[in-house]
């Protein structure tokens, strides 16, 4: 099973980008984020005319998260629990049925800049809602992928220049740690299971050439149960993504499980 995470920066303005790269790809399963539209104006037709069933969990003009899967989907859970008024749609989570089941969550945590304002306590509750429902997911002992655009910058090896984000919500050892807390309820990343080596970036600014000089950060991950890192094969990130046809600032990251 192969499974996508991709932060598509507006599925609508992006729509003949996105369709190319999942036609030449094949993902069994598409996470996708930053969708920036309301359900209704998913192009959901698109998508299943590829064979994929659709789920999406969005918002007018920004946030969104949306699942795709050529497997028939259950148990969908859409918004993370833990504050009732929170009003952002940032995750979304189904039971990919599978021959062997796969939990599949698409996650958009917030990014939290600037740091002196309320956007960043926000993001530090949020992560801990993650934390929280993780763990009770974890409880359930299923093959479990917690994908998507994390906002963080886990260690320096992460980014290009590390000084240049040291102000960045993305980079403060608050954001860090909560990062670490989550994986060490026993997830795994795929990117160290896989063995990726240094500067294996998913996400370059359009602003300043960073995408011609380089200036990258891995932000976007896919984040393993047990269960499932047991049936880990690899993973691909997909650079080459950044230079389609109206690309977003993100790359594609894609996981293969045994089936």
């Amino acid at each position: 099973m192969r499974i996508a995470t991709w932060n598509v920066n507006s599925v609508n303005a992006r729509l003949p980008t996105v369709l190319e790269w999942l036609e030449a790809a094949k993902p069994d399963v598409a996470c996708f984020q930053e969708i920036k539209c309301v359900d209704e104006k998913f192009p959901r037709e698109a998508f299943e005319s590829l064979g994929y069933n659709v789920e999406t969990h969005g918002q007018k003009s920004y946030n969104g998260v949306a699942l795709l899967s050529k497997y028939p989907v259950s148990d969908v859970r859409r918004g993370l629990p833990g504050d009732d008024a929170d009003e952002q749609a940032r995750y979304i989570e189904a039971l990919i049925e599978a021959p062997r089941p796969v939990r599949v969550a698409s996650i958009y945590l917030p990014n939290g800049n600037p740091v002196g304002t309320e956007k960043y306590p926000y993001k530090l509750a949020w992560f801990e809602r993650l934390r929280v429902h993780a763990q009770g997911l974890l409880q359930l002992e299923e093959a479990l992928a917690l994908c998507g655009d994390y906002n963080v910058i886990p260690m320096p090896e992460d980014a290009k220049n590390p000084a240049a984000w040291t102000g960045d919500a993305l980079f403060q050892p608050e954001s860090r740690a909560a990062f670490r807390a989550l994986k060490w309820l026993g997830l795994s990343d795929s990117h160290e299971l896989g063995k990726e080596p240094a500067g294996t970036y998913t996400f370059w600014d359009y602003q300043a050439g960073a995408w011609q000089r380089d200036h990258g950060i891995r932000i976007d991950f896919a984040l393993l149960s047990p269960m499932a890192a047991d049936r880990f094969r690899s993973i691909e990130t997909h650079r080459d993504a950044r230079d389609m046809e109206k690309p977003s600032d993100h790359v594609p990251v894609v996981i293969e499980l045994e089936d």
